[in-house]
């Protein structure tokens, strides 16, 4: 990821450094997709689902730009700062079909403090990729860790994976919880459990 700033300005421009998605080529891989599954793309109802499908492939893997917007902590606020229940929508890289949930991403204030609705813009920033859930979950802590430098950051995410209940086992309704903690969050007894209870989890 591209920072065009450092810590201390605000804000900082955050964009997602990644390869530029080659619309005409992701096209004609899905037309050929389509003949392989013994259906024919320039039938009336598929003529124009190897264009639908390659642009909502580039939408799904592009997070938008941001600018993360921090604030001195004037206050000196050190208690929890908890976001719940942020949407996660992402892509498993092992079958490319949808995984989606919520997120719970907290942490505990530094010198600064941040805009609530960035922590959201950092969720979708690692989520809108071929991911994971255990990669994501950890990239999203260890970016705020990094670039807000918090005395605790903690990120629990819960999702349901298509390739687990479209397919294979088809276990409907299954969700998957990780999560990742750095500082106070981590080291800390009474820190980790406050933080878990308050995403309605048990530590």
């Amino acid at each position: 990821m591209a920072i065009s700033a450092d810590l201390e300005s605000v804000p900082l421009r955050i964009v997602a450094g990644r390869a530029e998605i080659d619309l005409p080529a992701a096209q004609r891989a899905v037309a050929d997709l389509l003949v392989a599954l013994g259906r024919d793309p320039h039938s009336a109802h598929l003529a124009e689902t190897p264009r639908r499908v390659a642009n909502a492939y580039a939408e799904m893997l592009t997070p938008r730009e941001f600018e993360l917007t921090t604030f001195p902590n004037d206050e000196g606020y050190d208690e929890l700062v908890l976001a719940k229940d942020i949407p996660v929508q992402s892509l498993c890289e092992h079958h490319l079909l949808p995984f989606h949930g919520v997120a719970h991403v907290g942490y505990l204030p530094g010198e600064r403090i941040l805009g609530l609705s960035k922590l959201a813009r950092v969720v979708e920033l690692f989520a809108r990729d071929f991911q994971v859930q255990e990669r994501l979950t950890k990239q999203v802590a260890d970016w705020l860790q990094d670039h807000l430098a918090p005395k605790g950051v903690g990120v629990v995410i819960e999702a349901e994976h298509q390739c687990m209940s479209l397919r294979g086992v088809r276990a409907t309704g299954s969700r998957t919880v990780t999560s990742s903690l750095h500082g106070i969050l981590r080291e800390n007894l009474s820190s980790r459990q406050e933080f878990f209870a308050l995403t309605g989890l048990t530590p």
